[in-house]
């Protein structure tokens, strides 16, 4: 590895990797919205209903979303070094499929893929919670058919092209950003110290404890990778995908750590790990009466809308960009109003399966899709810092020793953070994402062969380890027959 000295505005991941172009086709996203799509990905309804699960545990739980926050940043800062470098659509699946191969690059896409429509799943649990604050259908299918309505509609947004997924996107992020931002800041002023409850709730150790609701948080993160997925939907992606993912997580990383403690802070613990719309019963406790937690619960809902409008157009964004290089199934290449249709119908399907599933045989379907869904988050994540650190440290070329420096720090603590996230997952929910991943092993099977790449049938051996070659006086790997094979 070479040490000349390049100047000092440029760094290892300003180059771009071979092969890939520094322009792209012009986007339909500019940065406002590329941060728009980040933000409304990552804010659904799952913070609006997280304080109440990570109550259970106790105030430990605000330091794990600390250390989930500055690990959410480097990945975002991973992401954004990527993007300028392969500002092509896939984001975590490209970046893979370069560093690693075809097959890396596949685990990656298919890993995604499940994330986002099992996470879309617990996006829509968290959103009935919020409508039912008015609608009080607290039956299972009663509360079955609120999620169908609240994943049909994104769907038929996205159906219908990508200016009014954007238009809808930017509309509900400032509708939901702006509330949340209230009770960050406002709701510390009503914070009592006796509502907190203990740091260690759970009965757990305190490492467990720790783990456990840090792999309930990383969920709340998932989507910082957004703009990277959808990099040729984004106008100038070199710059702009970078800007709006590490834009994007700050802000979320703000409210959220805000949001909590304000939260923690003005609704009793006990009262907290039983809600099933604690921004609500914040807003309700600062001000008196039920007004203002009927806006908030509102908010949350448009929200919600908002997060699966996201989430909706990501679960076929990352299948086409795998289907166009022969990754995924054809089907997924399949375009109409300029959206990938095939992609959406069935990544909705998929989610409605999940959500109704959970509903009927889990006795706590939130947590429970929130504890799956972390493991099939982060690894796209660590497929992404793992490409971020080989190409830092096998590229043979000149660099800055600040940069290089920097990014290996990021990359290393990055990749350190998710081997961490899938350990704190839990061993049950690290098992059925193990399955869920193996299960894709014979689909990747199934492409390669509908592609006509099959292994070969036979290896030739070398001439001087093959005397029936020899003594017929045959070159190895020659063809018998005199042809040139």
């Amino acid at each position: 590895m070479s040490q000349e000295t390049m100047p000092a505005s440029t760094s290892p991941a300003d180059v771009p990797a071979p092969g890939v172009g520094k322009s792209s086709p012009p986007g339909s996203l500019g940065l406002a919205q590329a941060t728009a799509l980040v933000i409304g990905g990552v804010i659904g309804t799952g913070i609006f209903l997280l304080p109440a699960t990570l109550a259970k545990y106790g105030t430990v739980s605000i330091l794990a979303f600390g250390l989930v926050s500055i690990g959410a940043i480097l990945i975002a800062m991973i992401f954004g070094r990527l993007g300028a470098r392969i500002p092509a659509s896939g984001g975590p699946y490209a970046y893979a499929r370069d560093a690693f191969g075809e097959f890396a690059g596949f685990l990656t896409a298919w890993s995604f893929w499940l994330t986002a429509w099992v996470g879309n799943a617990g996006i829509a649990v968290a959103w009935v919670g919020y409508v039912n604050y008015f609608l009080h259908w607290d039956s299972t299918l009663g509360k079955m058919f609120i999620a169908l309505v609240g994943l049909t509609v994104p769907a038929l947004v996205n159906l219908s092209g990508v200016k009014n997924m954007g238009a809808l996107q930017l509309v509900t992020t400032v509708l939901k950003f702006v509330p949340l931002l209230f009770v960050s800041i406002v709701g510390l002023f009503f914070v009592k110290g006796a509502n907190f409850g203990p740091f260690n709730a759970s009965g757990d150790d305190f490492l467990g404890a720790l783990q456990t609701s840090a792999a309930l948080v990383v969920f709340a993160y998932s989507g910082i990778e957004a703009a990277s997925v959808a990099a040729e939907k984004v106008r100038n992606p070199e710059r702009n995908v970078a800007r709006a993912s590490v834009f994007g997580t700050l802000a979320c990383a703000a409210v959220y750590m805000l949001s909590t403690i304000a939260i923690m802070g003005t609704v009793p613990h006990g009262e907290l790990a039983n809600s099933t719309a604690p921004f609500s019963d914040a807003l309700n406790n600062m001000f008196g009466g039920s007004v203002w937690g009927d806006v908030m619960a509102t908010m949350a809902i448009i929200s919600g809308i908002g997060a699966l409008n996201g989430w909706t157009m990501l679960v076929a964004e990352m299948p086409f960009a795998a289907a166009r290089d022969g990754m995924f199934p054809k089907a997924f290449t399949r375009m109409r109003n300029g959206v990938p249709y095939v992609g959406i119908l069935i990544g909705t399907m998929l989610t409605v399966i999940v959500m109704a599933m959970n509903y009927l045989w889990s006795e706590d379907a939130f947590e429970d899709i929130l504890l799956l869904a972390t493991v099939t988050t982060v690894i796209p994540y660590l497929f992404s810092a793992a490409a971020q650190l080989f190409w830092l440290v096998t590229r043979e070329r000149p660099i800055n020793r600040g940069a290089f420096a920097r990014d290996l720090t990021v990359a290393v603590v990055g990749l350190a953070f998710t081997i961490w996230m899938v350990y704190g997952s839990g061993a049950d929910a690290v098992l059925k994402s193990l399955i869920m991943l193996l299960v894709g092993i014979p689909v990747y099977i199934w492409v390669k062969a509908s592609r006509g790449e099959y292994g070969p049938n036979e290896i030739s051996a070398p001439a001087e380890n093959n005397p029936a070659a020899t003594s017929a006086g045959l070159n190895p790997g020659a063809d018998p027959t005199g042809g040139q094979g």
